[in-house]
C-alpha cells in the first residue's frame, strides 16, 4: 500500500465545519475524504487503497469517538507514521494528553483559524510531497 502524498481523510460530525474543512484543504490542492461519523471512518480506513498523506480527527464523534479511531490508525500496517492532528472543542488538559498519548501528533481546539490549521498541516507535510 503506497501513501497518496496529495489525500487527506477528515472526520468531523458537524456537517458544516467538515465542508469548510473539505473547502480549505480542497483550495490548497489536497483532495478530501469526508466522513461524518466514526463507524464509517474506521470501515473507510479498513478499506482504504492508499495511505492519506494526514489525517483530521474529530473528537466527538458518533459511534467511535477520535480516541478510538487514533488507536484504529496506529495499528493498521503501514498507517503507523501517517500525521493525525486532532480537531476539537474539548479543551482539557486530561483530553489533550489522552489524544496526544493516544497517537495523535497535534492537537487544534475549536473554534480555529484556518491560516493556523493550515500552517500545522504544512508543518507535517513538508518533505512528504
Amino acid at each position: 500500500m503506497t501513501t497518496d502524498s496529495n489525500s487527506i481523510l477528515v472526520v468531523e460530525d458537524d456537517e458544516h465545519i467538515g465542508q469548510v474543512l473539505k473547502f480549505l484543504l480542497e483550495r490548497q490542492g489536497y483532495r478530501v475524504s469526508l466522513f461524518n461519523e466514526g463507524l464509517a471512518a474506521r470501515d473507510g480506513i479498513e478499506a482504504a487503497a492508499e495511505i492519506p498523506c494526514l489525517i483530521l480527527f474529530d473528537v466527538m464523534l458518533p459511534y467511535i469517538d477520535g480516541f478510538e479511531l487514533v488507536k484504529i490508525v496506529r495499528a493498521k500496517a503501514g498507517w503507523e507514521s501517517v500525521p493525525i492532528v486532532m480537531l476539537t472543542a474539548k479543551t482539557m488538559e486530561q483530553d489533550i494528553v489522552r489524544a496526544l498519548d493516544a497517537g495523535a501528533n497535534d492537537y487544534v481546539v475549536k473554534p480555529f483559524q484556518p491560516n493556523e490549521l493550515l500552517a500545522r498541516i504544512r508543518r507535517f507535510l513538508k518533505g512528504k510531497a
